[in-house]
C-alpha cells in the first residue's frame, strides 16, 4: 500500500522544513539590510541587526556646551546641559580622558584642569561650575558609556536620496538605472518574440543551423565581446551613452530570450495555428492575436531574468556608460563609489544596498508565478 499512487510520503515534513529553512536563509541578508538601513551609525557599530529591538551599550564621545553659554548663579559660574537629544539613555560610567573613559560613575564629580568641577548624572544631565569665569573656545569633552534604547530613523534615506551633491545622492543614479533597465528589458523581448515565432512556426532554409548557432551563443563569455563591441560603438558614434548600453544588453540577452521563447512557442497546439491560417489570418495576425497571449508566461519569465540582470549589472555599465559628470551613473556603480568615500558609514551603505534591491524584489514577487511556467517551457510533450 505504500507504493500506491497518491499516497503521501511520511517524509513530507522533512521536505517542508527544508524549504522553510532555505527560504529563511535566503531572506536573512535582505532582512538584515532592511533593519540596518533604519539604524544609526552608533547602533550599527555596537550591535548586530538581530539585536535592533534590544537596548545597546555604547561608548560615546560628546562635547559639552561652550563657555559662551555659562551663567552666573551667586558666586559660581555654571554651564548646564543634556548630553543626549532624546531621553531614555542611561549612563553607567564616564570620564574626561580617552585613556580613562570609566573613571567616574554616574553622579560623581570630576575636577577639571582649569579648576572647574564637572558632574554627570545617569540621565545625561551635566553641570560644570567654577568659582571664576570659565574661559576657552570649546566645550569640555566627555566620554560616556551609556545603555541606549532602540532607535530607528528615516534620516539615512533622506540623506541618500534627497540630500548632498552628486557624490552622495543616489536619486539621480536611481533614475539612470531605470533609464538603462526598462529599454534594455523591452527591446530584447520584442526582437526575441519575433525571432522565436519564425524559428518555431515558419519554414525557411537554414532554420536548424540558425537554431544551433543561437544555442551556441549562450556559451560565449560576456567579457570576450566587451572590448570589440565598445570599439564598434565608438566607431559609429553611439558609445559612452544610454544607446550603447541598451544595444549591449540587447545583444547579450537575445540568445537566452530566443531560446526560451522558441521552446515555449513550439509546444503550443498546432491545430490553433493551422486553423487560423485556414481562416485567412496572416503570420503577423497569428503572432499578435494568438502566439503572444499564449506565450505570456515565457515572456514574463525572461522579463524577470533580463530586468534583474540589467538592474544589478556593473560591468556593462562601467564599459558603456563612461561619464565623468555622473549624469549616467547607475546604482551599482554609485554603491562602489560610496564604498570608497563612505567606507565607515555602514548605515549609508546598508541603505544604498537595500534601495538597490528593493525594485528587483518587487518585480520578482509581482511576476514570480510566471517564472516556473516559463522555465518549464517545452520540457513536456
Amino acid at each position: 500500500m505504500e507504493n500506491i499512487a497518491g499516497h503521501k510520503s511520511s517524509l513530507s515534513w522533512v521536505v517542508n522544513i527544508s524549504v522553510v529553512l532555505l527560504v529563511a536563509l535566503w531572506m536573512l541578508p535582505t532582512v538584515g539590510l532592511l533593519v540596518s538601513s533604519f539604524r544609526t551609525a552608533d547602533q550599527i557599530s555596537t550591535s548586530g541587526w538581530w539585536r535592533a529591538l534590544a537596548p545597546s551599550e555604547q561608548n560615546i564621545k560628546i562635547r559639552a556646551n561652550g563657555p559662551d553659554t555659562q551663567v552666573q548663579q551667586g558666586d559660581l559660574f555654571v554651564i548646564e546641559g543634556q548630553l543626549f537629544d532624546e531621553t531614555g539613555a542611561e549612563i553607567s560610567v564616564w570620564g574626561i580622558s580617552s585613556r580613562a573613559i570609566d573613571a567616574f560613575a554616574a553622579g560623581e564629580t570630576a575636577e577639571l584642569k582649569n579648576g572647574a568641577r564637572l558632574t554627570v548624572q545617569a540621565d545625561g544631565a551635566y553641570r560644570i561650575e567654577h568659582n571664576e569665569e570659565i574661559t576657552g573656545k570649546r566645550g569640555q569633552r566627555i566620554f560616556v558609556t551609556a545603555t541606549t534604547p532602540p532607535e530607528f530613523t528615516f534620516d539615512n534615506y533622506d540623506l541618500l536620496l534627497f540630500q548632498g551633491d552628486n557624490t552622495d545622492s543616489m536619486g539621480r543614479a536611481f533614475i539612470s538605472t531605470l533609464t538603462v533597465t526598462i529599454p534594455a528589458t523591452i527591446i530584447p523581448i520584442v526582437v526575441a518574440a519575433f525571432a522565436a515565432y519564425a524559428l518555431a512556426w515558419m519554414d525557411f532554409p537554414g532554420r536548424a543551423l540558425l537554431i544551433a548557432f543561437i544555442v551556441g551563443l549562450l556559451v560565449v563569455p560576456l567579457q570576450l565581446a566587451l572590448i570589440p563591441l565598445l570599439k564598434l560603438h565608438l566607431s559609429i558614434g553611439i558609445g559612452k551613452g544610454y544607446l550603447g548600453a541598451w544595444l549591449a544588453h540587447t545583444g547579450f540577452g537575445l540568445p537566452l530570450a530566443i531560446y526560451l521563447l522558441r521552446n515555449y512557442m513550439v509546444g503550443l497546439p498546432r491545430d490553433i495555428i493551422e486553423n487560423a491560417r485556414v481562416d485567412g489570418a496572416t503570420e503577423f495576425q497569428i503572432f499578435v492575436k494568438i502566439i503572444l497571449p499564449l506565450s505570456f508566461p515565457a515572456l514574463a519569465s525572461f522579463a524577470i531574468f533580463q530586468f534583474l540582470w540589467t538592474w544589478n549589472d556593473l560591468l556593462v555599465a562601467k564599459v558603456f556608460l563612461i561619464d565623468s559628470t555622473g549624469q549616467t551613473t547607475v546604482m551599482t556603480n554609485r554603491i562602489v563609489e560610496l564604498l570608497g568615500t563612505r567606507g565607515g558609514n555602514w548605515e549609508i551603505l546598508a541603505t544604498a544596498a537595500f534601495v538597490s534591491i528593493a525594485v528587483p524584489l518587487a518585480v520578482f514577487f509581482a511576476m514570480q508565478k510566471y517564472l516556473v511556467r516559463g522555465l518549464l517551457a517545452g520540457s513536456v510533450k
